[in-house]
């Protein structure tokens, strides 16, 4: 999940160690601490059994109304959290992100990976613009989360994208200018079958779930300045999607419908962008891949020979 905070953030020129999401949380304090009075407020239902579901939380429709009166409109350049964002996708957004100006917070599973990413970015892009989550959990109490966008896998397309939402949510509730959360879906999150990778395609359809969840929640306890909202990058080209390119039919559509995540990042960012720009509250669904644009590409390559061996050497 990638995401936006205020813009007026100090980012650390110092360069640290990055860390697991699982290592920050015992490292020091969480989202909830960013503010006064926000250490018990909580989304009512991110943990909730199931018979508290539906039931609305006064304190959430209260915050909800007085962030609304506060509310100030955002502007650029936007701080931008991204989890999973040492590689692939997210690494790609990182740098259109910074390409656009915004700052960037690296965060993934691997403290390697955060640092070496870091490190690459700072050489690009300079130092103050690219911090990690040990720079933020630092001045957690200063800094204002606005936006949020999720990458992740299994327990971290689960659990992870749980634990992010509520503390990104209960953090932007409180905040002038409110803030914005995209989660990325993937294979699976349409309900069609992904064979060779059911676990990865039953955790991207609950993540379009507990979005539609959440925009509901959030409109019922009438919260005015925070948005769930969806992203769907479609093919993109990464090692877990080559990885099963092992059959005729895989290759024949990773070729045609695949992109870089050079090429989806560079779109996907600047619809991402466009939402805090224009004041809307509305949840998005914002998809890089459309059935008309697939459509047409498939038809391309049947009657053309487009895009044929574009990526790997077909039967």
């Amino acid at each position: 999940m990638a995401s936006l905070s205020f813009p007026a953030i100090s980012v650390p020129t110092s360069v640290r160690r990055g860390l697991a999401p699982t290592q920050t949380a015992r490292s020091g304090p969480t989202a909830r601490s960013a503010g006064p009075g926000t250490g018990r407020r909580r989304l009512g239902s991110v943990f909730s059994s199931g018979a508290n579901l539906a039931r609305p939380s006064p304190i959430l429709s209260r915050i909800g109304e007085e962030s609304f009166d506060k509310r100030e409109p955002m502007v650029p350049p936007f701080n931008v959290l991204i989890t999973g964002s040492t590689k692939g996708l997210g690494f790609a957004l990182a740098r259109e992100f910074l390409k656009a100006g915004d700052n960037v917070v690296i965060c993934s599973r691997s403290a390697e990976r955060v640092e070496s990413a870091v490190q690459n970015l700072r050489n690009e892009f300079g130092e103050q613009h690219v911090s990690t989550m040990l720079d933020q959990m630092r001045t957690v109490t200063n800094r204002w989360l606005r936006l949020l966008i999720k990458i992740s896998f299994v327990t971290t397309n689960t659990l992870g994208l749980m634990i992010c939402c509520r503390e990104a949510i209960n953090m932007m509730l409180n905040q002038p200018r409110g803030g914005h959360i995209f989660n990325i879906d993937g294979a699976g999150s349409d309900g069609r079958p992904t064979p060779r990778f059911a676990a990865y395609g039953a955790t991207k359809r609950s993540v379009v779930h507990l979005t539609k969840s959440l925009q509901a929640e959030l409109q019922m306890n009438e919260v005015k300045n925070v948005m769930v909202h969806n992203l769907s990058p479609g093919m993109v080209t990464t090692d877990l999607l080559m990885s099963g390119a092992t059959t005729k039919q895989a290759k024949f559509f990773i070729n045609i419908l695949a992109e870089p995540p050079e090429v989806v990042a560079e779109y996907l960012v600047r619809c991402i962008r466009s939402v805090p720009s224009s004041r809307s509250m509305k949840p998005t669904y914002i998809r890089f891949l459309t059935g008309l644009k697939a459509y047409s590409q498939i038809f391309s390559r049947l009657a053309f020979g487009a895009r044929r061996n574009r990526y790997l050497v077909e039967d």
